[in-house]
């Protein structure tokens, strides 16, 4: 008598259980389908958004601009890129982008034009860049390509650069804005950003002056941020509280390009 008992109960026990398997499968497979039409219907969506003037969805530009409020409120001056030794440097740096730097430049009458406010400009040397302090940067410099490489660069400090030619008031600015001296490519960068002390004018690479496809005679180098803001051949700086014309922003990408 026990014995049936006890195998009835396990039977419906059986049955229960597979009961409960089946639904929570079907649901389960309900759930997902649903997920996946609804994703489906989000990507149409947003794709055949018409595209603003930078060339991407306003959806996707709010999402960038919601990221660059984010990064810029957790970023800290003190962040540092990790260094490494000269000897752990590649040789030859890989040449990515040469946008702006088509055409050969007069490096005997190139000259840094700073603008220091409308009205006030002013022309720079590279002999006078070099008579400041020297620092050298050895990181791991990052594409959004998704490749990286150990490089060395030397140059003089952004935040020794604004001491020396009385910027400060300048440096109150939300922004600095580059531009190669043909005018095709240009970068807008977060104040906080180019006074990180890693962020340099750079002159050399791997001791020696740059080469031109790295941007002879002066290019900048930003650590905290993606290769496509280390403009090449600078020709012209200026500050501003709006964000300046940034190059690949009006092709989709994100302004802020923060690691």
């Amino acid at each position: 008598m026990n014995k049936t008992n006890n195998t009835d109960r396990f039977e419906d026990i059986k049955d229960i259980t597979e009961h409960q398997i089946s639904r929570r499968t079907i649901l389960s497979l309900s759930f997902f389908f649903v997920c996946f039409g609804l994703g489906c219907a989000f990507f149409f969506w947003l794709f055949t958004q018409k595209q603003g003037d930078d060339n991407i969805q306003p959806a996707l530009r709010k999402s960038h601009e919601f990221n660059d409020r984010l990064f810029s409120s957790l970023f800290s001056k003190s962040k540092t890129a990790k260094e490494y030794k000269p000897e752990e440097a590649v040789p030859k740096p890989r040449v990515n982008g040469k946008v702006g730097m088509e055409g050969v430049l007069d490096t005997n009458t190139w000259r840094l034009k700073l603008v220091r406010a409308a009205g006030d400009t002013q022309y720079i040397t590279l002999n006078e860049l070099k008579s400041l302090p020297k620092t050298d940067v050895i990181y791991d410099f990052k594409c959004v390509e998704g490749w990286s490489e150990l490089t060395h660069w030397g140059g003089v400090r952004f935040a020794d650069f604004i001491k020396k030619y009385n910027l400060n008031m300048q440096a109150t600015r939300q922004y600095v804005g580059l531009i190669t001296p043909d005018s095709t490519y240009y970068v807008g960068i977060d104040i906080a950003s180019m006074l990180q002390p890693q962020t340099i004018l750079c002159y050399e690479m791997n001791g020696k002056p740059l080469p031109q496809d790295q941007g002879y005679p002066l290019r900048l180098i930003i650590p905290v941020k993606y290769g496509i803001k280390h403009l090449k051949r600078i020709g012209l700086m200026y500050f501003s509280d709006s964000k300046p014309r940034d190059y690949w922003a009006e092709r989709g990408y994100d302004y802020y390009s923060g690691l």
